[in-house]
Formats: structure tokens, C-alpha cells, sequence
């Protein structure tokens, strides 16, 4: 090591960072690329269909789930139905908006494995206040 020498070392600590894995990732913006909503906090879809997933032990249930196929990507997510017998809300060909649940690092929450979206509205009506009874589902 020379006293002349910061600018190779510079250089080379440049050229070595691209091994890591996660500086590669964040500077070719790998997270928002795979992401199937994009930058978006929320997207539109349409439901292909209505399925089951049993929880994570030690929970035993049967949690409501459809999946969802994104009209500006194309994209078929999984999505969690929340609240109370409120499958019954949706059908399939319904338009509906999903979001992120909220679990750590942008992956699934709680014991739900794999479904990382929630659906927030049903035909623009939102699912909290039809499960409530509020409001009738809207006809398409």
C-alpha cells in the first residue's frame, strides 16, 4: 500500500461491489421490477376464481382467498378476502381493487403463506362496509 494508492483502491472497491448481491439489487431496481404492482400502492383486477388456504400451524383454518388477474400488468396474484363470510360478496368476473397487506419486507403476513394482496373494494364498493351491511354490492 503506497501513499498514492486511494484511487485504485477506490476503483477497485467499485468494480467488487457488484458481487454483492444485495447492491446489485437495489441499483438495478430488481424489487420494483418483479414487483406485480409496480410502484403502485393499489391496482385494479378482475377475479378469475375463489380458493381455500389452510393457515400456517399452529392455526387450523380455512382462510378465503380468490385470485386475481391485474388489468395493467396481466398478472394473476393471489389475493386475501378479509372479514367475515365476505366471499359471499365476490364472484367471479367481479372488478375488484387489491393492496399490499403490510407483512415484512413486502412478503406475506401472518398464517397466510404466499398471499401477499388484500382485496379493498368490490365493483367500487368498499368490502368493510358490504360485510357490514351498510351497503348493497353494486351490478355490473
Amino acid at each position: 500500500m503506497g501513499l498514492i494508492n486511494a484511487r485504485k483502491l477506490i476503483k477497485k472497491r467499485k468494480k467488487f461491489r457488484w458481487s454483492d448481491r444485495n447492491y446489485v439489487v437495489r441499483m438495478k431496481q430488481l424489487r420494483i421490477k418483479a414487483d406485480p404492482l409496480g410502484r403502485s400502492s393499489q391496482a385494479k383486477g378482475i377475479v378469475v376464481g375463489k380458493f381455500q388456504k389452510e393457515a400456517a400451524q399452529p392455526n387450523s383454518a380455512m382462510r378465503k382467498c380468490c385470485k386475481v388477474q391485474l388489468i395493467k400488468s396481466g398478472i394473476s396474484v393471489g389475493a386475501f378476502i378479509p372479514g367475515n363470510l365476505a366471499q359471499k360478496f365476490i364472484d367471479e368476473h367481479d372488478e375488484v381493487i387489491i393492496e399490499r397487506i403490510g407483512g415484512k419486507q413486502g412478503r406475506s403476513k401472518g398464517d397466510i403463506r404466499g398471499i401477499r394482496f388484500q382485496v379493498i373494494k368490490v365493483n367500487d364498493q368498499p368490502l368493510e362496509r358490504l360485510v357490514q351491511g351498510k351497503i348493497e354490492k353494486g351490478r355490473r
